[in-house]
């Protein structure tokens, strides 16, 4: 008995030893894969900040989504899970904090991470954040380096949203979360200890993009408060076009490649990301509407200091088959708020807008400023020189330094404490 109990002993410490083995070669594996993908597949450029950093960055990202897809097309998870987990495990490895009372709570069947600093005061501004991901990961505990920032760096209540993702929860779930918290913050807000007149919607990335949608849709709300000012950190603003300079000139600069943009916005909404081509090219916008948009996406109003980098535009063709469906729903305000009309427009709050030179979401930013101070809105723009994608992500990381992440970042602090 003693014997056989020793056998089965050994043989689990030798399968326990060749799943480790086989694990560790795997990982290896997808390691030297990665790096090989990102040398020949990416582009840094050397106006960039830290190169050798955001490379290393950038390869560790795509072991992360490599095994995801790995885990997912076996059957061991479901897709993006071991991606958030790894995500979110960087983001939230942080002791408490002695100047905030964070606690978790539910708003309208959300989660809701609400930041409050602990010295007394009567009433204070309020920050709605809405965390970036592509609508496909990101989560209050990624982004809680960020929100303990802010509430401690402008004294605000910050009330960090966990809105459902993609591909699981059907668009327009996430959009319609984050306006019903809007509504129910600037409906309570003293409940919170925010002043009702200092509500500010902020978001980064697709965040960005759920902000100026939110945004939009109080604009012409009389029952409300208005909101004091949106803040736009890299934003995906429409989804017409992805011929701009800056979709050409970064289409291979980490962390967001062109096609993957694409993808992840696909996914979104739940459309076959095999349509990534089509809509690279253009096919799934109708001439008529093409003419229609011109004025608002042409590349000629973007300033010729951000064309001088070369810049191969394709030429898109006629819609194929049933791809130009959907561009109605693309096309829309929850999806391109770039594409509002001027009387939308013209109901919105003051507006802090980042872009980065060398980000592919660039010139969605740069025409979406062009728009609302051209129709009267107030808007500040921090531009940063030698910034990448979500570079702000990084403030205070403790692992990727990025030294135009703090230079980002203190301009929205500055903004935010003049409100």
């Amino acid at each position: 008995m003693q014997s056989l109990a020793v056998e089965i002993m050994d043989f689990l410490g030798l399968l326990l030893g060749t799943v480790a083995t086989l694990v560790s070669l795997s990982a290896a594996l997808i390691l030297i894969w990665a790096a090989y993908y990102h040398w020949s597949n990416t582009e840094v450029p050397r106006g960039i900040c830290r190169p050798l950093t955001l490379r290393l960055l950038h390869v560790l990202m795509l072991v992360v989504f490599e095994a995801d897809e790995i885990l997912w097309k076996v059957g061991l998870s479901n897709q993006f899970v071991f991606a958030r987990l790894i995500i979110d495990l960087y983001g939230c490895l942080l002791f408490s904090d002695p100047k905030l009372t964070i606690k978790n709570v539910t708003v309208e069947g959300v989660p809701v991470r609400v930041y409050q600093p602990k010295t007394p005061q009567s009433l204070r501004r309020g920050i709605i954040h809405i965390h970036g991901g592509a609508g496909v990961t990101g989560s209050i505990d990624s982004y809680e380096t960020i929100s303990r920032y802010f509430a401690n760096e402008t004294d605000s209540v910050v009330f960090a949203v966990e809105y459902s993702l993609g591909p699981e929860h059907l668009y327009p779930l996430p959009f319609q979360q984050c306006l019903d918290i809007t509504v129910h913050v600037l409906e309570r807000a003293e409940d919170y200890g925010m002043d009702p007149a200092r509500i500010i919607v902020c978001g980064d990335s697709f965040g960005a993009l759920l902000t100026a949608a939110t945004c939009q849709a109080l604009g012409q709300r009389r029952d409300l408060p208005k909101l004091r000012a949106q803040i736009l950190l890299c934003p995906a603003l429409q989804m017409v076009t992805f011929n701009l300079p800056s979709y050409k000139q970064n289409s291979n600069v980490p962390i967001l490649l062109q096609k993957q943009a694409i993808k992840f916005m696909l996914q979104y909404f739940k459309r076959n990301v095999l349509l990534t081509d089509l809509m690279l090219e253009g096919t799934h916008v109708p001439k008529g509407m093409k003419m229609k948009y011109k004025k608002w996406l042409s590349a000629e109003h973007i300033p010729e200091e951000f064309q001088r980098r070369e810049a191969k535009v394709t030429t898109s063709t006629h819609p194929l088959g049933d791809i130009h469906k959907i561009i109605k729903t693309i096309a829309g305000p929850k999806l391109s708020p770039l594409l509002a009309d001027d009387e939308i427009i013209q109901q919105l709050p003051e507006m802090f807008i980042l872009t980065c030179q060398y980000d592919v979401l660039r010139d969605d930013g740069i025409l979406y400023k062009k728009r609302l101070e051209e129709n009267g809105v107030p808007v500040t723009w921090c531009h940063l020189v030698d910034g990448f994608h979500s570079v702000t992500y990084f403030i205070n990381s403790w692992l990727f330094h990025f030294p135009c992440s703090k230079r980002g970042m203190d301009h929205v602090v500055n903004f935010i404490r003049s409100l």
